[in-house]
């Protein structure tokens, strides 16, 4: 009974769940956080890495072995190995000599902090791709209320029209102007929804979820992003280079061939091989018991090439930390540019008192309907309405589309 109640709720979560919509940008970085698929495979490299530190701290383990007599040429009796007979055992150890453990386990510990350095910057990016999606997906929906709007308008104008031109009481090229213009809109209406339907589709698997994104936002979310700047580019140059996952990874990319030079420098050390041994019989005295040490001779073999190589892998990693290096700074100016851009843009519209258009848009409407304007000039008002209104949406999307951007770049909320 008790395992039935339990299957029933979860099958009651799991269907309750389906249809469900997401309104928040908040609520889509938490599913994002826990389901996406990248940043959990991520996740386990961070894992394996910790695994293999741990692993590069373990010693070698004892080498035991012992021998056996098989045949006794004295009496003839095989695996003779009582108290008359022979057998023998060792135990030896190998001790790492010249600082290798040391350096082994350096060079575990910076590759996971180069895994973990990984998991920050996909997390960086895949956070975008989010806000990006989302505020895409915002902007795009906010045009589509405009577009029914104004489809709905012109659908009741031109059926209107459709009758009167079959009447002869109007024009059939005015009809006709009327109605290519709402196959225009219908156009433009369809465009943008094949955009919904992509950014629908990236945030679904995003989220490794089908659930339906409907951005909600207040209207008073866009003024962070009109605000002051407080960092000039230089300012933001440092930031990105302290804060930016893929610039550290970069660093340790150096630091990792250095400690792997020291390793390297190391192996040419010999390393000792310590034990101790039991012979019954077969030594100089009976029971004896001796101590041994073994190391390799480092006459030809001391590991140059390897050296060498080291140490060339390290002048590269170094030539290539300066060109992330200037490839970030390219990437913060170009982004920092197009968003002081958007800004002016943005600014200068507002100067055109954009909110009179709405008023003035419906004394044309009305005065058309009443016969006050003629069909051309109306066209053109709205032509020059709808794209305005389409610019001023666009311009806002821009903002906070370059605003998000640049968070990206320097990886710090700017805004």
């Amino acid at each position: 009974m008790i395992k039935n109640l339990i299957l029933f709720i979860s099958l009651l979560i799991g269907y309750s769940s389906i249809g469900q919509t997401v309104t928040s940008l908040s609520d889509c970085e938490t599913i994002f956080l826990k389901n996406n698929l990248s940043l959990l495979a991520a996740q386990f490299n961070i894992d394996g890495a910790k695994a293999l530190t741990i692993q590069a701290k373990l010693w070698d383990n004892p080498y035991l072995s012992s021998e056996f007599n098989a045949r006794n040429p004295e009496n003839g009796k095989y695996f003779d190995i009582g108290k008359s007979g022979q057998k023998a055992a060792s135990i030896q150890q190998l001790i790492y000599m010249g600082g290798k453990k040391k350096a082994q386990i350096e060079l575990a510990k910076n590759n996971q902090v180069i895994a973990a350095l990984e998991f920050q910057d996909l997390l960086r990016n895949l956070k975008f791709e989010l806000k990006r999606s989302f505020y895409t997906l915002y902007f795009n929906n906010k045009k589509l209320e405009l577009s029914n709007q104004q489809i709905n308008n012109l659908d009741t104008l031109v059926k209107s029209y459709g009758v009167q031109s079959a009447k002869g009481n109007v024009s059939i090229k005015d009809y006709l102007r009327l109605q290519s213009l709402l196959i225009d809109l219908k156009n433009e209406r369809m465009e943008t929804i094949k955009s919904n339907i992509e950014e629908e589709a990236n945030l679904n698997i995003l989220l490794a979820d089908s659930i339906q994104v409907n951005p909600v936002l207040k209207e008073s979310f866009f003024n962070k992003y009109i605000g002051p700047l407080h960092l000039n580019l230089f300012d933001l140059e440092q930031q990105a280079l302290l804060l930016r996952p893929d610039f550290g990874i970069a660093l340790q990319n150096v630091k990792t061939n250095e400690i792997n030079i020291n390793l390297q420098k190391a192996l040419r050390v010999p390393d000792i091989t310590l034990g101790s041994s039991w012979d019954q019989h077969g030594g100089a005295f009976d029971n004896q018991i001796n101590l041994t040490l073994g190391l390799p001779l480092p006459l030809w073999n001391k590991n140059q090439g390897n050296i060498k190589y080291a140490e060339s892998m390290t002048s590269l990693a170094k030539t290539d930390k300066q060109s992330e290096e200037l490839k970030l700074k390219a990437e913060v100016t170009g982004t920092y540019k197009k968003w002081l851009e958007a800004n002016n843009n943005f600014k200068q519209l507002l100067e055109s008192n954009i909110d009179n258009y709405e008023s003035v848009y419906q004394g044309v409407l009305y005065n058309f309907k009443k016969g006050n304007i003629g069909i051309l000039d109306f066209t053109d008002f709205l032509e020059s309405y709808n794209q305005m209104r389409a610019h001023f949406n666009e311009l806002k999307k821009t903002v906070v589309l370059s605003s998000e951007a640049l968070n990206n770049v320097v990886n710090k909320e700017l805004f």
